[in-house]
């Protein structure tokens, strides 16, 4: 059996990992810009979706993971921030609220002809203390999280950012949910313990 993830996310690839399984990691080529009007958790699905098909469709008898999160804040993306100035600026706008992580994935199965696609959506609830613009300031600089909508790593200290976090698989926060992935892999006939 062929496993791919479509993603060349280093914390996707490290949660797969610990699968067991071997799988290699193809770029997906997909515009991950939100349509007009699209919601958070719409987005999520859609580019989960996209990105499996994306490299699908050069992976005959595969399955092919895609997988997506983005960070709703008062029904609003908040996205990847790149730079330290929009990571404070982030931060200072979570503070002593909820912010809602949707990450969607999709399993596509291309040994099924036509190839069939199966998905899920999980739903992360982070609430954050209330921080100052100190403390956001020194975590942004110890940290960098860069990378990672919302602005934290949770798998990191950005645990010390929280009050609570309310999941029902805790990797999903981190960028991909392995109770989801492994009970649709289970489905498609792939042994896991």
């Amino acid at each position: 059996m062929d496993l791919v993830l479509a993603s060349t996310s280093r914390y996707r690839h490290e949660l797969l990992a610990r699968l067991g399984l071997p799988f290699r990691a193809l770029a997906p080529d997909v515009d991950e810009a939100p349509q007009v009007g699209e919601t958070p958790v719409v987005l999520a699905a859609r580019l989960a979706e996209a990105k499996a098909r994306a490299v699908a469709a050069n992976c005959p008898d595969a399955l092919v993971i895609g997988s997506d999160q983005v960070a709703d804040l008062d029904g609003s993306a908040i996205g990847k921030p790149g730079s330290p100035d929009a990571a404070r600026a982030q931060l200072a706008a979570c503070s002593d609220r909820s912010v809602v992580f949707r990450t969607a994935i999709c399993l596509i199965d291309t040994r099924a002809r036509p190839p069939r696609a199966h998905a899920e959506i999980d739903l992360t609830r982070v609430v954050f203390r209330r921080l100052d613009a100190e403390t956001i300031a020194r975590y942004v600089a110890a940290e960098q999280p860069l990378d990672c909508a919302g602005s934290f790593k949770a798998e990191g200290l950005g645990i010390a950012l929280f009050e609570r976090i309310e999941t029902a698989d805790p990797t999903a926060l981190i960028g991909l949910p392995l109770i989801a992935l492994a009970r649709l892999l289970r489905a498609a006939g792939v042994a896991l313990p």
